[in-house]
């Protein structure tokens, strides 16, 4: 039996599809879904579609589930008594376990400077894909990282998304280690 002819076969076959190599391709070009688009790719690749044989383990079972998203109010954790700050803490350990994420208000931070990170963040994802290949990776210990999918190689179907983050403990990234976009 000839095994090229029938690895041939079988790439060329509509039923076969090598998954770990496909998501390799599209994490070797370190160009993220922004570089799909950018590439003005004409059919979504395969890693992204989600189908009976990989069910979405979070996708809610059905019926008329009404979630809403942990609000965690940081207003009485500063100068309030000790019990209001238990209390705080002990909601921000509840959500991290029960959701792995939540909403802060009252963060002290003024709306300028919330707007001035979001507009950075936007100008870094509208770079030029070589601009922001120096930062693509998926070491998460880097203070500065880009990468599509944290779990990309993990997950039963990749997310339409790519990810910019700093690390600040134990220390926070300096203005050199930062894209010029988002000083």
């Amino acid at each position: 039996m000839d095994t090229k002819k029938t690895s041939e076969a079988l790439a060329e076959s509509p039923c076969y599809y090598d998954r770990k190599s496909e998501l390799k391709a599209f994490d070797d070009t370190e160009a993220g879904v922004k570089g799909l688009l950018d590439a003005r790719v004409t059919k979504i690749p395969r890693i992204f579609f989600k189908t009976e044989n990989f069910p979405d383990k979070q996708k809610p079972s059905g019926g008329n589930l009404q979630l809403s998203i942990p609000i965690i109010d940081l207003g009485g954790i500063v100068g309030k008594d000790p019990s209001s700050r238990k209390e705080t803490i002990d909601k921000v350990g509840d959500a991290c376990r029960e959701w792995g994420f939540f909403q802060v208000i009252n963060h002290g931070i003024p709306d300028p400077v919330m707007d001035d990170k979001v507009d950075g963040i936007r100008k870094f994802h509208e770079l030029d894909t070589e601009a922001k290949k120096k930062y693509y990776g998926r070491d998460l210990t880097k203070k500065v990282f880009y990468l599509s999918n944290f779990d990309l190689y993990q997950a039963a179907a990749a997310n339409w998304r790519d990810s910019f983050g700093c690390n600040v403990a134990p220390g926070p990234p300096t203005l050199d280690e930062l894209p010029d976009v988002c000083r």
